[in-house]
């Protein structure tokens, strides 16, 4: 009973999450600024001295992402051709896990390391754990392969947490020394980056509290 509720709980934090991020997102939209994403991203990246990223425009929005394997910097329709406060903050957040991927930041490094495994787990472990809960009195092992590739998943999770903390701090602290954002709209910047980082911490306690749901229900057949 105290699950479903703690489940109901992170569900509607998740969508108050998501629903400040856009609205936050709309709002400093309108906030102009002389430069676009791309041309931030472009110059975040000159000022960092990397010069084998490429910027390109995606579909969609809030899509925004580095990739680390192709050395591409992935920027929404929303952000790349954008000249506003919110399309800087996130095109200056993905610099940042393009700055983390060539400093060697150890946690980028761990969570790129981590993405074979994540794959595979995240691929079989809803149809295992399914079979498991179904078969726990006749094969109990099944639910605790399970358990142990949600445990991946959610570890993951947590790993992704610094991550991307540390991509908005290194985003912050350039576009504040760039004159890229002032007085007027640098607070806008750190609240959307903020409420961004919210939906990571929202996500990796949902993974969390799944987790442990799984494990009580594989620790509890023997009652």
């Amino acid at each position: 009973m105290y699950y479903w509720v703690l489940f109901g709980l992170i569900a509607l934090m998740s969508w108050i999450v998501q629903k400040v991020l856009t609205h936050r997102f709309d709002e400093y939209s309108k906030s102009a600024i002389s430069m676009t994403g791309r041309e931030v991203a472009e110059k975040m990246l000159r000022d960092n001295g990397i010069d084998d990223v490429k910027v390109c425009s995606t579909s969609g929005k809030l899509t925004d992402h580095y990739n680390p394997v192709d050395k591409t910097l992935n920027l929404s329709e929303s952000v790349y051709d954008c000249a506003n406060i919110a399309a800087a903050a996130v095109a200056a957040h993905e610099c940042g896990h393009a700055v983390q991927h060539a400093r060697g930041y150890a946690f980028l490094k761990m969570r790129s390391a981590m993405v074979p495994a994540v794959s595979f787990a995240s691929k079989w472990v809803t149809w295992i754990i399914l079979g498991g809960i179904i078969l726990i009195n006749i094969f109990p092992q099944l639910l605790l392969i399970g358990i142990c590739l949600f445990a991946v998943t959610t570890l993951f999770s947590f790993v992704t947490l610094p991550v991307e903390i540390d991509a908005s701090s290194r985003a912050l602290a350039w576009l504040k020394n760039s004159g890229v954002s002032d007085f007027s709209n640098h607070d806008m910047a750190k609240k959307a980056l903020r409420s961004a980082a919210y939906t990571y911490v929202v996500a990796a306690l949902s993974s969390l509290a799944s987790l442990i749901y799984y494990i009580l229900i594989y620790m509890g057949r023997r009652n």
